[in-house]
């Protein structure tokens, strides 16, 4: 008997009979070849399907509806004979739910807003040259994240980027830009370039739902969390979003720009919600992939209003079929997982093992955010902090205790951290420079599952935060000494930590969202990466430069293995100084045969004594290039001064 509720339709798909009938592990979505076109849809709650044919990817009449026949385990298909590239299609389905149309949850690419899904032939659409990108070989001592919208990121009229590209995908691939075309003041790539980050991470690049493509860009903005199709590029990054070959082409000419420079990609993917819950996967499988709760009602652990069934089989196996899709085709480095702690351990686990079997698989970074957005109807094993010692060592999580015990809380404007003189924050910090593996705060776990930072998308800027802890009123553009002294401890601090660091793009020249927490959908002069700040604040980005090159410099830093973390001496020091020593792994290549490292959070100079030997002092906590040259030699006692991370390396 048919279910007739929303609860009956939950039994049922949560059933063993409903899996073993429907579970489907052949082809899904598009199967071209010049010669003709498989169409393949896993539909089995339909009774009817067809699909419509277009010359078009908005507007114009339907060239054609022909029916889908059924085959076994829920999977309706056709095949359309003759070259197929360049039709777009969707499909009408007639379900218990009522009749619909639907866009193909694998499409690869879509027409105007991801309503109308694209047949194409990668040959056709891959940018030149594109079978000689590869994925850069970025060694763990040279890890290191920086965050990025692809609006932000080039959406400034000071950018030097080509009118026609700014806050698209192509402001990546524009070589040599300099602050309004200056000549002298790198931007966007030519700037990451010089700062030596190794890894860009996109917020989400996949086809999102609040911008409309129709409609020109100047006053819509929103960050992307909010997907529509997740294996189609957003239309709005690329230069032309009614031609679905566009965003694909100029998406991978991104990546390949990247590369070439020799900086790794990660994707900011959302699978755990969509953004609405009239959606492709609620069209074409109603109520199969979202999360039920016991009245068969949708769960809302994600604050949006829907939150994805990653338990159930198939949904569980669209999430890594979609994965894998970006991996092979779009060459991407690694993954961040928003509210990764929506998703169970088990699926997670899967997925790691199944990027692992690609060729340099077991390179791509995976890591997320590992908690929910609210109360969740999930009841197994979430793929969350209080699990970590269950997920693979190298499925990583952000880590909200090194980020608040280095600022203070981050929904708190006013609370300090270490960096703000909080009393009795120095102990965390020691356990936030061993990745906290040597806490109990954590469940057992690999140094490099721990992502360390200070500052992300969400929450207040790094900036804004020390302002709005040191003044009621605070004045964002001004140039502050004692912010910008504790914007230097706080980077000192965590890009001298073991683990995976990361930081918000324009952290490291005091990127400023005016004290506004959560930007999302505010002003794109709002979000936009302010490049005159980046000269303006040319010594704080000089100082993230030096101690990025210092890290790589020190291997040990940024090692995997759980012996590392316990390997750190830390110092009998009067509170609030902490000091610590790591001696260099043997064979690892470090410049120093030991690192030696100090952080002052006070607002006067400190005298501490070194351990025995002599110490080149790196970085004094204003300089953090001073191993780059000549440098003096230390011994017995040195003064640490106000608001700094001060580093030695034992020669």
């Amino acid at each position: 008997m048919e279910p007739r509720t929303p609860a009956e339709w939950k039994t049922l798909f949560e059933s063993e009979a409903f899996a073993r009938q429907t579970e489907y592990y052949g082809p899904l979505g598009v199967e071209y070849t010049p010669a003709g076109t498989h169409l393949r849809l896993w539909a089995p709650t339909a009774k009817q399907a067809a699909v419509n044919l277009y010359r078009r990817g908005t507007g114009g009449a339907c060239v054609g509806t022909l029916p889908l026949q059924q085959q076994d385990k829920g999977v309706w298909s056709i095949y359309l004979p003759g070259d197929q590239h360049g039709k777009y299609y969707d499909f009408t389905l007639t379900t218990p739910f009522g009749t619909c149309n639907a866009a193909d949850p694998y499409a690869r690419s879509a027409g105007v807003n991801g309503v109308r899904s694209m047949i194409f032939d990668p040959a056709r659409v891959d940018p030149q040259g594109w079978e000689r990108d590869v994925r850069p070989v970025i060694p763990p001592a040279r890890r290191s994240v920086w965050e990025v919208s692809v609006r932000d990121f080039s959406q400034d009229p000071a950018s030097g980027v080509h009118t026609a590209w700014r806050g698209k995908f192509l402001a990546f691939t524009q070589q040599g830009t300099t602050l309004s075309s200056d000549g002298i003041h790198p931007t966007c790539l030519n700037y990451l370039k010089r700062l030596g980050v190794s890894y860009v991470q996109l917020m989400p690049i996949f086809d999102f739902g609040s911008v409309d493509e129709s409609r020109p860009l100047t006053r819509q903005y929103n960050w992307g969390y909010d997907p529509t199709n997740f294996n189609v590029p957003e239309g709005s990054y690329s230069t032309d979003p009614t031609r679905g070959e566009v965003r694909v082409r100029e998406c991978k000419q991104m990546i390949a720009a990247l590369h070439a420079a020799g900086i790794g990609v990660v994707m900011d993917v959302v699978y755990n919600h969509m953004y609405r819950s009239d959606n492709v996967l609620n069209r074409v499988v109603p109520l199969y992939y979202f999360r039920q709760n016991d009245d068969g009602s949708l769960s809302n652990g994600s604050g949006c209003g829907n939150e994805f069934a990653s338990e159930r089989p198939m949904a569980r196996r669209y999430l890594i079929d979609s994965v894998l899709y970006w991996a092979r085709e779009y060459h991407i480095d690694g993954f961040r997982f928003d509210l990764m702690g929506l998703y169970d351990v088990e699926t997670m686990n899967l997925l790691r093992a199944e990027l692992d079997k690609l060729p340099g698989g077991r390179d791509i970074l995976m890591y997320g955010e590992p908690w929910q957005g609210g109360c969740s109807a999930l009841h197994r094993y979430e793929a969350n902090k209080n699990n970590l010692n269950m997920l693979n060592e190298r499925i990583g999580i952000f880590c909200d205790n090194t980020r608040d015990a280095i600022k203070g809380g981050c929904f708190d404007a006013r609370e300090p951290g270490f960096v703000e003189g909080k009393p009795g924050s120095f102990w965390d910090i020691g356990a936030s420079v061993a990745a906290w593996c040597r806490s109990e705060k954590l469940p057992p776990h690999a140094p490099g599952q721990i992502i360390s930072y200070v500052s992300a998308h969400d929450n207040f800027t790094l900036w804004d935060k020390l302002l709005m802890v040191r003044y009621a009123r605070p004045e964002f553009a001004a140039v502050d000494k004692t912010a910008l002294a504790q914007n230097r401890l706080a980077a000192g601090i965590y890009l001298t930590s073991m683990g995976l660091p990361f930081w918000q793009a324009g952290e490291e020249f005091a990127r400023t969202k005016k004290g506004q927490g959560n930007s999302y959908r505010s002003s794109p002069a709002l979000n936009r990466l302010d490049w005159h700040r980046a000269e303006q604040f040319h010594s704080l980005v000089d100082y993230y430069r030096g101690l990025i090159g210092l890290r790589a410099a020190f291997p040990r830093l940024g090692a995997l293995d759980k012996a590392s973390p316990a390997a750190i001496e830390f110092f009998p020091l009067e509170q609030p100084l902490v000091g610590w020593r790591l001696p260099a792994q043997w064979g690892d290549g470090a410049a120093w045969s030991a690192l030696c490292v100090y952080y002052n959070p006070t607002e006067t100079a400190q005298v501490v004594t070194l351990p025995g030997g002599s110490w080149k002092l790196l970085s004094d906590g204003i300089s953090s290039s001073l191993w780059r040259g000549s440098s003096r030699i230390c011994t017995g006692q040195t003064v640490l001064l106000p608001l700094s991370a001060t580093v030695f390396g034992q020669v």
